[in-house]
Order: structure tokens, then C-alpha cells, then sequence
């Protein structure tokens, strides 16, 4: 038995099914196109008789696509087998993949057929399929609620009548590991002709075990599997195509299996999903969440520092994340602490680093995370106590209808007072471009965000900024009654801040 496995994205069709995840047939394209580069091996691409829409879709990705396999699913009828391969006849390497439902409950109350008029008509779906394609798959809806005799006699006389794939769908999400993987090798010993089909599974994951169940069938004997990007899908969901091939590849030694999946593209998979979809991939989503490569307990970050494979099982480069980040917030220790301000190039004695860590933890209990520019503004003011070179002494300003905005901004720059007025698109412009003219500061600006602190109409306003210059980026932030003037000392306060990040970024106090 071969140790590869087949990998079987079928983010396009069922992945699609997820309530508010439709996608038109460019973005079917552009996440099939990603696919083909993560390296799938099959990638269904809908279910063409269900519309026009996607007819149209399976058709596209089948001409576009150069080495993966596209398959399109129907139902065991002759109607729905010609539309499918009538959207796949143009593909590289096309494939029917064809389904009836097998459990008691599917038969008798969804069907309303017999057992045996249910087993003849998967053979005549494979039969028909088979005179399009030597490639045909055939699935037995819920099969892990199927009485496991009468599964074995519909696999025996699918493959038969043509089927080269036969798959093993847990479709509610009903299967336990253990119950599941024994499902599967039973399926292994008692169908004689076995040998001539792959056996794949489809797990969903109403239960959160679709990836427990798909690597249980492996160790059984399965050599597809079908699952999504994000593990998107019907209800709770499919198995997670990242989780099943990290598992895979992580656990090599354990389930002595292989993808060819190019795991780097990974994560640019996911993001494209996400953002096509709009189904947001939860923050800590095995594998490609924001928190998967993220450590904020203390003991962790120390391991990390020391040794990365002390809390990470896996690279985060292996999936194509950049790195890993220690996020520092009050759970976080004096070794990650110490890291980060060499980071940021700000060198200190041990009793300053102890007196820095302590005001630190005491930040930390009142914010969630602590980013970079509070770390230096907490050490400005606790450790340094930096007098800032730009200082607002006033400004003034002009605005108006039927009048150009202006404005007049007074500083001092290392104790020397200059005056400049700028005309703007608006106060705020004119004022920002006083500034820079006096500053001499090329800095862009990325981000301008007001907020109301207080209530009523006299309330207390609040203005974020942030800017950007030579690979810095700085937030500052102003406030006053006045929107103009808090916009004013939040810009003065991230030029005050990207002085020091220069001055310490080349390992020099900054001009005072």
C-alpha cells in the first residue's frame, strides 16, 4: 500500500455551502488558482447541475487549471453525470464524482427507495460515468451510519461497474475516532475487490472530530482525504485540509504517511479564503490562527528564547508565516522583556532593565498588550525622562465655506521657536503641513482616527495618528477640546517618538 495520500480540496463546493461563503467565478478561479500552487491533488469545483452559476465556474477552473485534478460532483442520475461532464470534458484531468446515500435513514425516509434500488443506481451512475472517464469516484452518503454490510456490498459492486475512488463520508459529523477507523478497516478486509479503488474519507465536523476521524481512517487504510482550507463547510464545518497535512507532516514518525502539499503556501491559502468569503479564521485556529505562533506566558517565552522547539512542534516558516511573536502583556517574563528592548535597540543597566520591568508589569495589568511605541514611551518617562524636542507653543486656523484652510503653528525645536503657516484641504491638512515644514519631517501618514473621551457637546476629543518614515512606523496621540489642536500634539507627539526610535536605532542618544 502506497504511504502517500491524496489530498482532496473541496473548498469550492462543500467549502462553499457554508452560509454566506458563495463565491462568484473569479474569485472560484483565483482560490483555485492558490490551490494548484498549494499543490492539491484534486480540487472539486462545484456541483454543476445545482446552476447555472456553477456550471459555468466548474467549466472555468477545469480550462484554467494545468496539472490538478478538477473534479465535479453529482448526483447518481444520468441527468446530473452528463451536465458534469459537460462543465469537466475540457480539464487536464477530469473527474465524476458521483453520490447516493446509503444509511437506513437516508434510504427509507430521504430516498424512500429500497436497499437494492439504491445499489443499482450507483452502479448505473459509475457505469455512465465510467464511459466519460476511467476517473470516477463514487461516495456513500452517510456512510458512518450505514449498516456495514450492505456498504461493503455497494463499494464491492461500485468498483466493479468502474469506480477508482470510493469514499466514506461521515456527513453529520456522527463517527468517533476509534468507531471510525475500525469502520475503515473493516471496509479494507471484507471488500474483495478493494485493491482496484482508492479509499477516501469526507469528514465533517459536527462533533470536532473531522480531523481526528480523517487521521484515523489513514491509519486504517485511507489514502485520500477531503477537507477544506479553514475547514469551512455545512454547519459545523469539514475537516481542515492545513490540520490534516501538519498533522501528517508533523506526526510523520507516528502515521508513516506523506503529502506532496507545498505546505509554505499554506497560510496564503487561508487568507485568500478568508478574505474572499469573509469568514474570519478564529484567533486561535490550530495552525494558521493569529495565535498559533504566538506565546505570552512567561515560562513559554523564556523556552522560546531559549530553544523554539521547547513550545513549538512546528515552524511557523513551514507554513509560510514569517515568525513567531512573543506578545508581551502581564503574563510575560523579564527574558521576553529584556528581548524586546534589545529589539528595539534601547540599551540599559540592569537596575534600569528592573525598574523598566516593573513599570512594565504595572502597564501590562491595565492594557491587554503592550505594544513597542508604549514601551518607550514608558521608558521616556520612567527610566530616561527624554525632555521632547518639538514642543506646540500655538496654533492657529482658518476654515470655512467658500474659504481656503489655513493655519499657523508655533514651536520650539531644541528650545529654538519657529513659526510657519500652510494652506490644506483642511485644517488638519494645514496644520500637518506646518508641522512637517518646521520639522522638516517626511514622515507619511498612515492613520488618523478622533474620538469623543468625554460625553456632551463640550467633550474632551482625542486624536490617534500614525505615521511612517525611513521603515519606522510611530503612533502619537493628542487631546483637547479642540480636534484641530489635539491633532496638532498628536502629530508633535509621534515626531517626538520616531526622534528617539532614530536616535536609538543606531545605537545613539538622540539630540536633546
Amino acid at each position: 500500500m502506497s504511504d502517500r495520500i491524496t489530498i482532496f480540496d473541496t473548498t469550492l463546493r462543500d467549502g462553499e455551502q457554508s452560509p454566506g461563503a458563495s463565491m462568484n467565478l473569479e474569485e472560484k478561479i483565483q482560490v483555485a488558482r492558490q490551490l494548484e500552487k498549494l499543490n492539491v491533488d484534486v480540487i472539486e469545483a462545484g456541483f454543476p447541475i445545482a446552476s447555472e452559476g456553477d456550471f459555468e465556474a466548474v467549466r472555468a477552473v477545469a480550462r484554467v487549471l494545468k496539472k490538478t485534478e478538477v473534479a465535479g460532483l453529482c448526483r447518481a442520475s444520468r441527468k446530473d453525470i452528463d451536465r458534469a461532464w459537460e462543465a469537466l470534458k475540457e480539464a487536464k484531468k477530469p473527474r465524476i464524482h458521483t453520490f447516493i446515500a446509503t444509511s437506513d435513514i437516508h434510504v427509507k425516509l430521504k430516498l424512500q427507495k429500497t436497499h437494492d434500488e439504491v445499489r443499482d443506481a450507483a452502479v448505473n451512475a459509475v457505469r455512465h460515468a465510467a464511459g466519460y472517464t476511467p476517473n470516477v469516484e463514487f461516495s456513500a452518503e452517510d456512510a458512518a451510519r450505514s449498516n456495514v454490510s450492505y456498504l461493503c456490498e455497494v463499494i464491492e459492486a461500485v468498483i466493479e461497474a468502474g469506480a477508482r475512488t470510493v469514499n466514506i463520508p461521515d456527513t453529520v459529523g456522527y463517527a468517533i475516532p476509534d468507531e471510525f477507523g475500525a469502520l475503515i478497516a473493516t471496509i479494507m478486509e471484507r471488500v474483495p475487490n478493494i485493491h482496484k479503488a482508492v479509499v477516501s474519507v469526507h469528514c465533517h465536523n459536527d462533533l470536532g472530530l473531522s480531523v481526528a476521524n480523517s487521521l484515523a481512517a489513514v491509519q486504517a487504510g485511507a489514502r485520500q482525504v477531503e477537507c477544506t482550507i479553514n475547514g469551512i463547510g455545512e454547519r459545523a464545518g469539514n475537516a481542515s485540509l492545513e490540520e490534516i497535512v501538519m498533522g501528517i507532516r508533523t506526526r510523520r514518525d507516528h502515521l508513516k504517511v506523506h503529502t506532496d502539499i507545498r505546505t509554505e503556501e499554506i497560510y496564503r491559502s487561508s487568507r485568500l479564503v478568508s478574505s474572499i468569503t469573509g469568514i474570519l479564521v478564529q484567533q486561535n485556529k490550530a495552525v494558521v490562527g493569529a495565535n498559533a505562533f504566538a506565546h505570552e506566558a512567561g515560562i513559554h517565552q523564556d523556552g522560546m528564547l531559549k530553544e523554539k522547539t521547547t513550545y513549538e512542534i512546528m515552524t511557523p516558516e513551514s507554513v509560510g508565516i514569517k515568525e513567531s511573536t512573543l506578545v508581551l502583556g502581564k503574563h510575560s517574563g523579564r527574558h521576553a522583556f529584556k528581548k524586546r528592548l534589545e529589539e528595539l535597540r534601547i540599551e540599559l543597566g540592569d537596575e534600569e532593565v528592573e525598574r523598566a520591568f516593573v513599570a512594565f508589569k504595572r502597564l501590562a495589568d491595565k492594557k491587554k498588550t503592550v505594544y513597542d511605541e508604549d514601551i518607550e514611551a514608558l521608558i521616556a518617562e520612567e527610566i530616561l525622562r527624554l525632555p521632547d524636542r518639538y514642543r506646540l507653543i500655538s496654533v492657529t486656523f482658518t476654515s470655512g465655506t467658500g474659504v481656503v484652510p489655513s493655519a499657523t503653528v508655533e514651536m520650539e525645536v531644541d528650545g529654538k521657536t519657529i513659526t510657519r503657516a500652510e494652506f490644506g484641504d483642511g485644517p488638519v491638512d494645514a496644520v500637518f503641513k506646518a508641522i512637517k515644514k518646521i520639522s522638516k519631517s517626511k514622515a507619511k501618514l498612515l492613520r488618523f482616527t478622533v474620538s469623543a473621551i468625554t460625553g456632551g457637546a463640550d467633550a474632551m476629543g482625542g486624536v490617534t495618528v500614525r505615521i511612517k518614515d525611513n521603515g519606522h512606523t510611530i503612533i502619537g496621540q493628542g487631546t483637547s477640546p479642540d480636534i484641530v489642536v489635539a491633532s496638532a500634539r498628536a502629530f508633535i507627539n509621534a515626531l517626538n517618538k520616531l526622534h528617539y526610535r532614530k536616535g536609538t536605532a543606531v545605537g545613539e542618544k538622540p539630540s536633546l
